[in-house]
Order: C-alpha cells, then sequence, then structure tokens
C-alpha cells in the first residue's frame, strides 16, 4: 500500500513499509517438550533406593495423585520401600503465621547437613478454599537449604482435606526414609487441626513462637500446648531479647498446668533467633536430648506401633467414606433424605439410618 506522505512534495517525511508478519519472539515455541519415560515399579525402587532425587520426586507425585492406577503403583512402591525405612528422625514444626517457620527450617536443616546428616523437608501448603490453588512457596523462603544436595523439599497442597494430605505425607516420609534421609521435617499449615495429623506420624513436636506481639499465650490452644515436645521463641534478637525471655518464662509457667505428657518428658521453652542463627545448637541440643529420653525408656518405639496402627484405621475410614458415597443407590437416596430433613419431614438420626440400612443393602446384592 503506497503511503502519500513518502511524496516528494511532502521533505522530511518518510513511512516504511513495515513487517507483514511478526516473527515468532520464542524460538522453542514449536518444539516438543519431551516426554520423561514410564518407568515400572522396579525402577521406581531400584531409583529410590539409590538416592535418585529425581525418580524421588516422580514417586511423591504419584503418592499425590488421585487417579487410580497412580494410585496403584504408588502402593506398590510404597510397600516394596517400608523394609528400608523408619530409620529417621521425624520431627513436626508448627507455629503462628509468621512465627518464622520456614527461616527455622532453613537454618535447622543447615545444621543437620553441616553435621553430616541427610534431611527432607515436607512442607503443607494450604490451598484456597475458592479457587482450590497453592502457592507452594515455602521452598523460596528456604535459600540455603534448596542449594544444598543433601537436603530434599517438597511442598504439597492441603486440597482442602487436611486428612488426606496427612496420609499421603506419611506415605511419602516411608519413601523418603528408602531414600537416606535420616531426618524428616513435616511443616504444618499453621496452628489449627493439622497438627494432630501431623503429631500422629512424627517422634519429636516443635512448637515455634513469637515474643512482643501482646498477650504471649492468645490464639495458643491447649491441644497444641499439650502436643508440644519442646517450644522455642524465635526472634530473640536485638531489642526483642528481654521479651523474648519473658514470653519464655510465661511458656513455661503454663506448662506446669498441663498433665504430663505420655512420654514423662518435661517440655523445654528455649529462646533462639532464626535470622540471625543464634541458639540453634541449643535447640537441637534439646531435640537429641529427647530422642535419647524416648528411646532409653522404650517410649520411642511404643509411640512409633501406635501411629502405625493409628493410620491403618484412618485409612480404612476413609476407604469405607468413599465406598460408601460411591454406591449409586445410597446417592439417589441420600439427596431425598437430605430433602426431608430440611423439610423437618424426618429427623437427621433415623434418616442416616435408612441411608446406611440402603448401603448394607447393596452389599448383600453383590454378595449373592
Amino acid at each position: 500500500m503506497e503511503h502519500p506522505e513518502n511524496d516528494s512534495q511532502y521533505k522530511g517525511l518518510q513511512v516504511n513499509a513495515g513487517v507483514i508478519s511478526q516473527p515468532v519472539i520464542n524460538p522453542y515455541k514449536n518444539r516438543r517438550r519431551a516426554v520423561a519415560p514410564a518407568l515400572t515399579v522396579n525402577d521406581y525402587v531400584e531409583g529410590i533406593l539409590k538416592g535418585d532425587v529425581s525418580i524421588l520426586g516422580r514417586a511423591v507425585t504419584l503418592v499425590e495423585s488421585t487417579a487410580e492406577q497412580h494410585q496403584s503403583v504408588a502402593q506398590e512402591v510404597i510397600e516394596k520401600c517400608l523394609p528400608y525405612s523408619g530409620k529417621s528422625r521425624r520431627i513436626g514444626i508448627t507455629g503462628v503465621p509468621g512465627a518464622g517457620k520456614s527461616t527455622s527450617i532453613d537454618v535447622f536443616g543447615l545444621h543437620v547437613i553441616r553435621n553430616g546428616g541427610k534431611l527432607a523437608v515436607l512442607a503443607i501448603d494450604p490451598s484456597s478454599e475458592r479457587s482450590k490453588g497453592s502457592i507452594l512457596g515455602d521452598k523460596t523462603r528456604m535459600e540455603k537449604l534448596s542449594l544444598e544436595k543433601d537436603a530434599f523439599i517438597r511442598p504439597s497442597p492441603s486440597a482442602g482435606s487436611l486428612g488426606g494430605v496427612a496420609r499421603k505425607t506419611r506415605e511419602t516420609i516411608v519413601l523418603c526414609e528408602a531414600a537416606g534421609y535420616d531426618n524428616i521435617f513435616v511443616e504444618t499449615v499453621g496452628v489449627g487441626q493439622s497438627e494432630t495429623a501431623v503429631h500422629s506420624m512424627v517422634d519429636f513436636f516443635l512448637l515455634i513462637q513469637l515474643a512482643g506481639t501482646g498477650d504471649e499465650l492468645q490464639g495458643i490452644k491447649r491441644g497444641i500446648m499439650e502436643m508440644a515436645d519442646g517450644i522455642v521463641i524465635n526472634k530473640a534478637d536485638g531489642d526483642n531479647v528481654e521479651r523474648a525471655k519473658l514470653a519464655a518464662s510465661q511458656f513455661r509457667n503454663a506448662l506446669f498446668l498441663f498433665p504430663p505428657s505420655p512420654s514423662k518428658w518435661k517440655p523445654e521453652v528455649i529462646t533462639y533467633s532464626g535470622y540471625y542463627e543464634l541458639g540453634i545448637d541449643i535447640v537441637w541440643d534439646m531435640i537429641d536430648r529427647y530422642f535419647a529420653y524416648v528411646k532409653k525408656t522404650g517410649y520411642f518405639e511404643r509411640k512409633r506401633n501406635e501411629q502405625a496402627k493409628y493410620w491403618m484405621m484412618e485409612t480404612i475410614d476413609e476407604q469405607l467414606r468413599n465406598h460408601f458415597y460411591s454406591v449409586p443407590e445410597v446417592r439417589a437416596l441420600l439427596e431425598q433424605k437430605e430433602l426431608r430433613v430440611l423439610n423437618n419431614e424426618q429427623s437427621s438420626f433415623t434418616a442416616a439410618r435408612d441411608v446406611l440400612e440402603c448401603y448394607f443393602k447393596s452389599l448383600n446384592k453383590k454378595s449373592e
């Protein structure tokens, strides 16, 4: 197309023809992505036992998947890795938002690695109830630890189901232990219901707290305090040292109000600074003393056995619940009963009884 501006009568003006088609900005746009070859169960197990991080990551993805074919492979891998597990120290870490859990894990993990250990960090990341998505940004806050070859960091979305994530996290622990990680950190989503689930899969439960935030005991549930095997006051540095000491004193006084723990271990309260790496040795010495104590008294083995039984029963409950709601007759009747209950035409208890009877009848029909 001719541009009149290019006419000789218009001096100093010139319009270029331009480009007909824009070049592709990304030269790799049309290049096909390489697809990783499918692995057999034996491939997964061999890779995990050799400490192959990429295969371990793929195995954890299988564990977290809800696809039936993935779950069948994952369970086979877990069964074969089970004899090589159980040799780590499992430590749960919780605290109020902003307490510095990720920063503390970063420096605690470096302490473990510097002393010849290998560390796996399983961070449960809260999911949005609206979009069901997660940021999974814990690894970015563990800047130093994420660069270590002996550290494996795996954030997992809670996806609105803490129980389901807790079971998958326990299965992931088995894989990490089989891969040679002798220290497992499980970071929770914060103070709430997830602590109970995480407490049932770890050996030591660490509660991280802050000082100088007003009432030091505000927002701390009695159950969380009772579960804690150790309490640490973070950010005890600079002008905050005295406030941290005061908070530690208040927590020690609060612990006297609680009954003795099943292990008979008396939880300690320690101040430290994760950011400035002050007092890390003292915190870790407390953890070492705890493990020496519970192994001497035999509580360590008893707790592991109780946890194994607990998760067996939890898995049975979950499978029964899933099977119950998968029966078409039950789903159809459930909708009818919900309407009757909402319209005050039937009580909740009798409606539940009718739905359960329908479920048991469907089982009897299948068995005949």
